[in-house]
């Protein structure tokens, strides 16, 4: 029961964290205050600090008192996305790309590899149209197939995760236009063909030419 309790209380203060109630860099309560805010004693007042303290979420100072961390543990991937600039998001995408596109090789079944088709011909049309927007969608919707295709859900869904940035960066490369979705269209086309063929490096020599020219 000690223990349950203990887990409730780190949930609890992990959710005040994250509600703004002890903002990053701050000091949290004392004991004496945490006790009465929650109601529960002191050895599981600091067993959730020291727990905290071992997640990286507060920092104890001996003698000044227990504070919040700055980029906390409870940050959610889309806010630690939010601060990042496109270099560090373009090193994670590689790396996460790699292995997505590894295990698609291997891992695909025939209605993920149709689902891949179906987004490079959306891709193939929204050029031919001119379409920036739909540009954009397909392009995500590509390679989150392949994401979808690799068999790994924790990897798939940490890969939505970057969509947004992505979509973002998109607009910002070139508002109005298309040039660089139609320039590495014929490189999506090799990827597709390389993963349906279950051919590994072919497909990571394709992927890699995509990212080489994603800027």
């Amino acid at each position: 029961m000690a223990t349950k309790l203990s887990e409730r209380l780190i949930s609890r203060i992990k959710e005040d964290i994250g509600s703004g109630k002890y903002p990053p860099g701050s000091k949290i309560p004392s004991e004496p205050e945490l006790m009465l805010l929650y109601g529960v004693g002191r050895s599981s007042i600091r067993e959730a600090i020291k727990a905290l303290a071992l997640a990286g979420i507060l920092k104890v100072q001996q003698g000044s008192g227990t504070f919040v961390m700055e980029h906390t543990a409870t940050e959610s991937i889309e806010q630690r996305l939010g601060r990042a600039d496109f270099d560090e998001i373009n090193a994670v995408r590689t790396l996460l790309e790699k292995e997505l596109v590894r295990l698609a090789v291997q891992n695909y079944t025939p209605e993920l590899l149709l689902e891949m088709e179906r987004s490079l011909e959306n891709r193939k049309i929204a050029i031919q149209a001119e379409d920036r927007e739909a540009c954009a969608n397909a392009d995500i919707d590509f390679h989150m197939a392949i994401a979808h295709a690799s068999g790994n859900s924790v990897l798939a869904d940490l890969y939505k995760s970057f969509t947004l940035m992505i979509r973002d960066f998109f607009a910002k490369r070139e508002p109005g236009g298309i040039v660089n979705f139609a320039l590495s269209h014929h490189l999506h086309e090799q990827l597709f063909l390389a993963i349906k063929s279950r051919k590994a490096k072919a497909a990571q020599q394709a992927l890699q030419e995509i990212l080489d020219n994603n800027y």
